[in-house]
Order: C-alpha cells, then structure tokens, then sequence
C-alpha cells in the first residue's frame, strides 16, 4: 500500500495495546524463595480509551452534516405513513410474501431486482470513495446520523464539553442525576420510536401503532422494536466511535480504494508546521523569522473529532470525513486573521504538489473512478430497463406428483398441472389459459382465471390429449397465460408425460 495514503501516517502515535508483563508470576516465584513481595501489580491485557468529549462546532460542513440529519431522518420516519392506492406506500409485507413500494408490487421470485440494489449501493459506494474518500461515513451513514442527534441532545441537556467533563467527574447530586436520567431517557424514546418505525416497514405502520397504543403486540414485533431500539440507543449513545474504529468492516479495507488523487481532510503541513502559540498580534513575518507556521496549537481541531484523533498525525482510518476539524480550524484562522485551508478538503498529490482545485478535479477522472462509473451505469440502466418492462403478472407451473400422467374416459391422456397466477397490479384481472406445442392437447378444466387486485392464486389445470396424439415419453408443451385489456401475455414450459 504504499501509494495509499494511510501509508504517510505519522509514527508517533501510542499503540495503546499493554504489552503481557508477568509481574504475578514473578512475585510469586520470589515468594516461595523467601524475598518476594505479592504486592507487585499484574498489567492489564487490555486498556479502554478514554471518554471523548466532543466540542459542539459550526460551520459550512457543519450545516452541511445536520441538512443530511434532516434528509435521512425525513424519510425514514416519514415514508412508512405516506399512502397510495389505499395503502401503505412503502411496505414489505412477509406474512403475505409482498413488497410494496410506491406502484411497484414486488414478489419473492423478484429478488434479483434486491441483488441488483444491493450491487449498485456497493459500486456507488466503491465511487464514491475513490473520489471523495468516506463522504458516505461523515454525512449519511446511520451511526453517524443517529450519532449527531445524540450529541445534540447531550449538549442541550448536560451542556458543552467543559460543562459536560465537570458534570462526570462531580459526586452524584439531586443536579446530576436529573440531567444524566433525562438525557437517557430522551436517548431510549428516540431509540424506541426508531425500533417502531423500522418495524412499520414490514408490518402495517397505522395498526402497529394501535397495537402499540393497546399493549397487543405479538412476541416478534416486541423483539425486533425493543432489538432494533436497544441497537439504536446503544451504537449512537453509548458505543458511537467504537462502533466506527472496530466493528465496522468499511474502516478497515477502505484504504485498498484510496490512491494520492482521492479528496480527502488533510492538513496541510508545509503551512502549518512548526506549530506554536503567538500574540494575535503578531504580523505573518514576525511569526514566521521565529520559524512558526499557522498553526497556532490551540487543539481544537482535536477536541471537535467525534473519534478522537490528530488529523496533524496524517489520514488515519479512524477519520470519518465529518469535516469538522475543517469548521473549527477555519473558525481560528478568521480570529487570527491568517488565509482558511489550513485544515481543508485535497488530496495527497494536491498538497504536495500544491495543485490548484481545477487541476485536483482534471485528475478525478483516471482508470478506477471510469471503470467503476461505467460498471455502475451499466447495471443501474439494466435494472431500470428490467423494472420498467417487468411484466405485470407472473406464472409459475408446478406439476401434481400425485398423478404424473393417467388414462381417462376415450382412452385420453390426462396430465395434472397447478399453476400459481401472481397478479403484480392493483386492480382485479382476468387471465385466460391455453397450451402450444403438443397437437391436439387442450385444457379442460377452467381456462378462465380472476385474480384479486396484488393477488396471487393457485389454479389446478387438467390438460388431454388423445392416446395417438403423441408417443410414449415426455414432450415439450407450452402453458401461454393471456391478461385481458392488453396488459401482456407469459409463456412457460412444461412437459406432458404419456405413459407406456
């Protein structure tokens, strides 16, 4: 990886893995030879990292992060009650095994148009990060969305950070036990209401709220609203940059997608080094003849990291692109009077090469970034083209293993199908039934069928056809399914078995 950016880490920073010192062992064995001491400590496997303090910070990023908040949050909560054709508009109902999604009613035989979703959000995300790094970690990703509301509401009711790190370390008083039981009080009912819409998904959102109201729910809607609540307050008010710096897999294989022209939050050194503080009134020149650049050391681009971390170390997989170390350093260098951009968003070729902003965007467009922007175009446009011309019903053709294939009144051969009709509109149709491909083979049972508006049915189909029609053995037949008022016509194969 030495042209990732990762590799231009700083060294200094502490590995914060204890190394095993087997201080017991060793006291104990100077024991039993009579001059040890039990009292020696045993090292810790193992050393949390410390509480981070997150400064609350404003800015064009920060603006930019909370208008995602408002975005994501819009649509999560608010989709599951919009309505259309007198119904949910955005259900995905399992116990009838239909997917609704605005005028699309989906089928499990349609899961591949799932993958082709599934294969497009991974490409835009392979994209989106060769060319901008992880934009999708700092303003869209759920952790770091549900995040942000909880920091929201710690600031509003604990206070800022010094406020917040005073609160902590203070005895437990009347005060403290207010703000800290509010606080995760508001964190479990954003997480509950959370847990409730997400399973307003998968059952009808209006009636899980009744349920809710009555106290009736069943054991698997209780499970996955108290679950998904439980997930929800734990990863955004408890674990929060945990959940980014190890549990998250993105971190840790993102830097194979980086290269030196991928924009990221970089500091840029040259400008910034040697660090140190100075009067504010001190001229460009006065600070620079005593070999100081920028940045000031105020710490501040530190104390607003939601992960903790130095981005003056270099790009660490830690730094999830929130930008705002951007917002406060440029909110320092207003205050001193120096140029913004200390902290900004380039690449790695831009700042060491000193590219102008055109010259960084000429450089987005190399072989990954068109590779990866035509195989997503290519496999956007087929799923598109295949929704768009999806048939409007769908047919599947199970033969009766009960009875293969028998002989009736003339002598007849008779074969026993059941064919299950899927209506994917939402309006009753009538399908007529026929057969091709076998001569003289006819239906005689109903060839007429009413399907209920996004229904599906289950048809059993009686086709003969007389003994001299065909030899023993098994012949190709075709069932051809017709929607009456022009809405298309299905062909399925099948085989018609005559016996020896």
């Amino acid at each position: 990886m030495s042209g990732s950016p990762y590799s231009q880490r700083a060294t200094s920073r502490v590995n914060k893995v204890i190394p095993i010192v087997p201080a017991k062992v060793a006291s104990t064995s100077a024991g039993v030879h009579g001059g040890g001491d039990d009292s020696n400590e045993v090292a810790s496997l193992y050393q949390s990292d410390k509480k981070i303090y997150a400064r609350s910070v404003s800015g064009l990023f920060s603006h930019w992060r909370w208008a995602m908040v408002w975005i994501t949050q819009l649509v999560f909560y608010g989709l599951p009650w919009l309505s259309i054709n007198e119904r949910q508009a955005m259900l995905f109902d399992l116990a009838s095994r239909r997917f609704y999604i605005f005028n699309l009613v989906l089928y499990p035989q349609d899961l591949i148009y799932l993958t082709g979703l599934l294969i497009i959000s991974a490409l835009s995300l392979f994209l989106f990060t060769a060319v901008a790094g992880r934009l999708w970690c700092g303003y869209a990703c759920p952790q770091t969305v549900y995040t942000e509301i909880f920091m929201w509401v710690e600031r509003k009711i604990e206070g800022d950070r010094a406020v917040r790190m005073r609160l902590d370390n203070a005895a437990m008083s009347p005060i403290k036990l207010a703000r800290k039981g509010g606080k995760h009080a508001v964190w479990i009912a954003i997480g509950l209401w959370t847990g409730f819409t997400f399973v307003g998904y998968f059952s009808p959102i209006r009636e899980l709220a009744l349920d809710v109201s009555r106290l009736s729910l069943g054991p698997w809607e209780w499970f996955w609203i108290l679950f998904y609540g439980f997930a929800t307050y734990g990863n955004a008010g408890w674990m929060r940059e945990q959940v980014c710096k190890y549990m998250c897999p993105y971190a840790r294989f993102q830097s194979a997608m980086f290269d030196r022209d991928t924009l990221i939050v970089t500091y840029d050194e040259a400008r910034g080094e040697g660090r140190g503080v100075r009067p504010r009134s001190d001229t460009r020149a006065d600070y620079q003849a005593n070999g100081l650049g920028d940045c000031i050391d105020c710490g501040l681009c530190v104390q607003v990291c939601p992960t903790g971390i130095d981005i003056r170390n270099g790009l660490q997989y830690e730094c999830i692109s929130c930008s705002a170390c951007i917002d406060v350093c440029d909110t320092v260098m207003d205050k001193m009077h120096y140029p913004r951009g200390l902290i900004r968003y380039s690449t790695p070729n831009g700042i060491s090469l000193k590219l102008s902003s055109a010259a960084m965007i000429r450089r987005v467009l190399r072989p990954r970034v068109l590779i990866y922007t035509a195989v997503l175009l290519i496999i956007s446009i087929s799923v598109l083209g295949s929704l768009v011309m999806r048939a409007p019903f769908k047919v599947d053709v199970v033969r009766d293993r009960g009875s293969l294939a028998r002989v009736v009144e003339q002598g007849k051969i008779e074969n026993v199908y059941r064919l299950q009709i899927m209506n994917a509109t939402e309006v009753q149709q009538q399908y007529h039934l026929r057969v091709s491909g076998l001569d003289d083979a006819r239906i005689v049972s109903e060839a007429s069928v009413t399907v209920e508006a996004a229904g599906s049915r289950w048809v059993p189909v009686l086709v003969q056809t007389p003994p001299e029609a065909a030899a023993p053995g098994s012949h190709a037949m075709t069932f051809l399914i017709s929607a009456e008022g022009g809405q298309g016509e299905r062909a399925e194969k099948s085989v018609f078995l005559v016996p020896r």
